[in-house]
């Protein structure tokens, strides 16, 4: 039996919610012990370090999700942070442009979104669009969302973490989950044993699997999927702004897009494929035979029983040749740089949640727990904006009420 660790919060995962989650927890209990486990022997190996960076302004979320009641909330929180600590931020701002007449409806579909969530945005026509951002391409209209806006991930994240530390909570890296104790409340972690009063479960790609040791994630199941980028190499910046196309509502991606990163490069992307393991970063590294069966098993029935995600899985897949991708992004622009100078970048994993009953991708967070512990589940774009504010109703509704 390796050593005992008493605390009276453990939380799994050192991504921005974990993390964020004990931001909170300190705030309400500030004489607490809390300790949060990591498997990986550093931070933001996983999608709270390689995402986009980009701080979302809220519009694309239905008003009743919880997506939109943190998005508008956590861009301004996120921001004033980066501004507390002094880290970088990109206040570019973004674009969404249409190609046609059905694009429009959706364009002003998101219009009436963020004008519900109290999103500041603006409907522009195609020749102030020509004004603002003279080498975006739009039919008609285009949408500005003027608070939208870009930062390292990695440098939130360090920051955050010397924060929690100054807060006397302890992080414990190289410290893997393994399993549930039996006998009463705790887990067995990197050659430890944690005994805690509440367990919070952040563990991202794994947070099913860990929530089903404690009874949770019954209807649901998490499916990989891969974002990969293509960065501009070159000197000159050919836009200022984020570019995004107008996306398909029915899914919860945005479609291939600009971003303009803090330090000014260039990128495109994310792709939403599926990916074959959890980990499937790159090649055959962190290959597992078991996940590999069960992605292709529930990729499989969804491709099988539903025609949307076909389609959809048949367009991502063509999104590995770099021509295609670079062909995708022309389409929001009127002059783009030459193929030869742009590079791929670090690919992410998105921990994407499917409802096993309908076989349909799950759009908003979802969070299961009882008195005992909590579980983050499909915490995926833009939980990385919505972090704050959605800790701190993490800590309300299902800690607080019954600590």
């Amino acid at each position: 039996m390796g050593e005992i660790i008493k605390t009276d919060f453990l939380i799994i995962g050192t991504g921005i919610i974990g993390l964020a989650i004990a931001k909170a927890l300190r705030e309400v209990y500030p004489e607490k012990e809390i300790c949060i486990i990591e498997k990986e022997t550093s931070l933001g190996a996983h999608a709270s370090g390689r995402n986009s960076g980009v701080l979302h302004a809220g519009f694309y979320y239905t008003p009743d999700s919880l997506k939109a009641k943190f998005t508008r909330q956590g861009n301004q929180e996120l921001k004033e942070f980066c501004e507390e600590k002094g880290l970088r931020l990109n206040k570019c701002g973004k674009i969404v442009v249409a190609k046609n007449e059905r694009e429009l409806e959706i364009l002003f579909e998101l219009k009436r979104r963020g004008d519900i969530n109290g999103v500041e945005l603006y409907i522009i026509t195609e020749k102030e669009l020509k004004d603002l951002e003279p080498n975006a391409k739009t039919y008609k209209y285009a949408l500005l969302s003027p608070n939208t806006a870009t930062v390292d991930p990695l440098e939130v994240l360090k920051a955050l973490e010397r924060k929690l530390r100054e807060k006397e909570i302890k992080i414990f890296f190289n410290s893997p989950y393994k399993k549930k104790l039996s006998d009463d409340l705790g887990v067995i972690a990197g050659g430890k044993i944690f005994k805690a009063e509440k367990i919070i479960n952040c563990a991202g790609l794994y947070a099913d699997k860990i929530a089903k040791d404690f009874g949770f994630s019954k209807d649901y199941e998490l499916v990989p999927f891969k974002g990969i980028y293509l960065e501009y190499k070159g000197n000159d910046q050919f836009i200022k702004r984020n570019i995004y196309p107008v996306p398909d509502i029915r899914f919860p991606f945005l479609g291939v897009h600009f971003t303009v990163r803090v330090d000014g490069k260039i990128k495109i992307g994310p792709t939403a494929m599926p990916a074959f393991w959890r980990e499937n970063y790159e090649r055959f590294n962190n290959f597992n035979f078991k996940e590999l069966l069960e992605t292709i098993k529930w990729n499989a029935l969804m491709f099988i029983k539903k025609a949307e995600f076909r389609r959809l899985a048949i367009e991502e897949m063509k999104k590995y040749s770099k021509s295609y991708l670079i062909e995708q992004a022309k389409m929001l622009v009127y002059n783009i740089p030459s193929a030869d100078l742009f590079k791929w970048g670090k690919p992410g994993i998105r921990a994407q949640l499917i409802d096993k009953r309908s076989l349909t991708l799950i759009q908003d967070f979802v969070v299961e727990g009882d008195k005992y512990s909590v579980h983050i589940l499909n915490a995926v774009s833009p939980a990385f904006t919505a972090s704050f504010p959605f800790a701190r109703y993490i800590v309300k509704e299902y800690i607080a009420k019954n600590f």
